[in-house]
């Protein structure tokens, strides 16, 4: 099996990637810096469900280090490369802009000269529906020019893309970009709504609904996300012969250069969300309704046609299906049972 690169192996969808990549049977080298972005336990205990697998590798790396990832890179001699390390956060990059430099444009820098010059077949990496800014026409399809971010986040991401292509360009590096669309699920990122919610109402505390709930998002199931990316391992992007540089389609290229949308296809309320972790719960949420925040936007909606015709496969949890599973884990994550029966002995 082939050797792959995962970057941000301790975050929650690369975490979820390398696992199912493990189980796959490929040796897997992670990175990640743990960075305290987020708890760094948390992290740390994605990587312990990683450490029982004989071909998985850790190293404590920030990508923007230059010189230690060409030492990285030369030494390991990576295949495939998928690169899920990013400073993320719509909220947090209005106040931390350099963060966002560092990580995702200079480490993302880093990841592709790496590939440069090491021999990769193929570079898999993280972009985000975010890159759609101000565009109000959906669903929002790759096809779409994206050129109007409302974050910085969203322009780096959208930066990462114009990267990947130059480079595909220059060198014929095979690139495809992955914008995620409201991933959630076991193991997620406590700064999301899903995660936040939860957390929230099971301590009592009051939620933050923006928009007055008037919000809707494309939520999108983790299996689903990393069912998308194992497809596309093998699914080397070409140059298109008949792209036509007149009428250029963004989505692809005369280069080695691919972009595809993984979400759900079905974007649901904000309110209807908050139901399902009621529900879930057997709680009720306090909720304080405020306005819609700088660098949101109103809806996301995927349009998922070309992941469908590269690989027959389309994301497709129901949102109440996926809230459940995730309750689930974060009642044993948080050892909520264990706190009512220690509650109920006193």
């Amino acid at each position: 099996m082939k050797k792959i690169l995962v970057t941000g192996a301790a975050g929650f969808v690369g975490a979820a990637y390398a696992k199912r990549l493990l189980e796959l049977g490929y040796e897997v080298l992670g990175i990640d810096n743990l960075n305290d972005y987020y708890a760094v336990s948390l992290k740390e205990a994605r990587l312990k469900e990683l450490e029982p697998f004989e071909n998985f590798e850790f190293r404590k790396v920030d990508i923007s280090d230059r010189e230690v990832m060409s030492s990285l890179f030369s030494e390991w001699r990576p295949q495939i490369v998928a690169n899920m390390a990013a400073q993320a956060g719509v909220r947090y990059s209005i106040d931390h802009p350099d963060a966002y430099v560092d990580s995702n444009l200079q480490g993302f820098l880093n990841i592709l000269e790496g590939c440069r010059h090491n021999g990769v077949e193929h570079l898999i990496y993280a972009s985000s529906s975010s890159v759609y800014g101000a565009n109000k026409t959906v669903p929002f399809s790759v096809s779409q020019t994206v050129d109007h971010p409302i974050s910085l986040y969203a322009a780096t991401k959208k930066a990462n893309e114009l990267m990947a292509h130059s480079y595909a360009h220059l060198y014929r590096l095979p690139v495809t970009g992955l914008r995620f669309f409201t991933v959630y699920g076991p193991w997620g990122r406590p700064d999301m709504a899903v995660y936040k919610f939860t957390d929230k109402i099971v301590n009592g505390e009051r939620i933050d609904v923006y928009n007055n709930g008037d919000m809707k998002r494309d939520f999108t199931y983790i299996d689903d996300i990393v069912e998308s990316m194992v497809r596309l391992i093998d699914h080397i992007p070409l140059a298109d012969e008949v792209w036509d540089g007149f009428e250029p389609d963004p989505a692809s290229s005369n280069a080695p250069y691919r972009l595809y949308n993984l979400g759900n296809s079905n974007p649901e309320d904000l309110m209807d969300m908050i139901g399902c972790i009621e529900g879930s719960l057997g709680l009720e949420a306090d909720k304080n309704f405020m306005p819609m925040q700088p660098g949101d936007v109103y809806s996301t909606f995927a349009d998922t046609k070309a992941l469908e015709d590269a690989v027959g496969f389309k994301p497709k949890t129901p949102l109440r299906e996926g809230v459940e599973k995730f309750v689930e884990w974060y009642k044993v994550y948080h050892k909520l049972d264990e706190q009512k029966k220690a509650i109920g002995h006193e």
